[in-house]
């Protein structure tokens, strides 16, 4: 399991460390993000669906999103590693369309998208399954990030509040449809083993009792 947590965690940095570089290049080069964003129902903004997640338009920006990712992203990983290939694409690409096809004329871009995602599966996994770490994750993430909701309305002039919906939807779904993906074996006691005659856990053909 330690092995797995620290995978899991080299991955998300690793990740993370990519938007740092992206940032740092676009910052040395004096780029700005808008032409990489998505914008909606423009051909000029498809490639945005891959570049827009990639992209921050100030330090600011970019220090909001860098811990929950890194902390989300390690407990996806570490948590839900077979769900995590498919939830992944699902909130990174899938947002990017949704916003494309649905979004307010306007350039979107930032990482938040991501954390919504992430924020909505963990939470609501942690709901469907019953499984003790992904409880504990669920309510871990609904302390920490729980402020998110208010970012699901448009209160806040100049945030995609379309990314963050459209995100914590799939985020949702996602986690609806593969509950049963990564539920881990449930513990098993001796006296659950028992049949009717009380031998515990005996294997076939054996008169030793399973060893627990």
């Amino acid at each position: 399991m330690r092995a797995h947590f620290r995978l899991a965690a080299r991955i998300a940095f690793g990740f993370l460390a990519v938007i740092w570089l992206i940032y740092l290049m676009h910052w040395g080069l004096d780029l700005e993000p808008e032409p990489f964003g998505i914008r909606p129902r423009q051909w000029a903004g498809l490639p945005g669906i891959v570049f827009a997640p990639l992209v921050h338009a100030s330090f600011a920006h970019l220090i909001a999103n860098s811990p929950p990712l890194l902390v989300l992203g390690t407990a996806m990983l570490f948590l839900y590693p077979n769900s995590a290939l498919r939830v992944l694409p699902a909130v990174y690409f899938g947002t990017g369309i949704a916003v494309w096809l649905f979004g307010r004329e306007s350039v979107h871009f930032g990482a938040s998208g991501l954390v919504y995602g992430l924020v909505s599966y963990v939470f609501v996994a942690g709901l469907l399954r019953r499984d003790r770490r992904a409880i504990a994750a669920s309510l871990v993430v609904c302390f920490m990030y729980g402020s998110l909701a208010w970012g699901l309305l448009p209160t806040e002039f100049g945030v995609s509040w379309e990314t963050h919906l459209a995100a914590a939807l799939i985020g949702v779904a996602s986690a609806i449809k593969l509950r049963r993906l990564d539920v881990p074996p449930r513990k098993r006691y001796v006296w659950e083993g028992e049949d009717d005659e009380g031998n515990a856990g005996q294997r076939p053909g054996s008169d030793e009792p399973d060893q627990m």
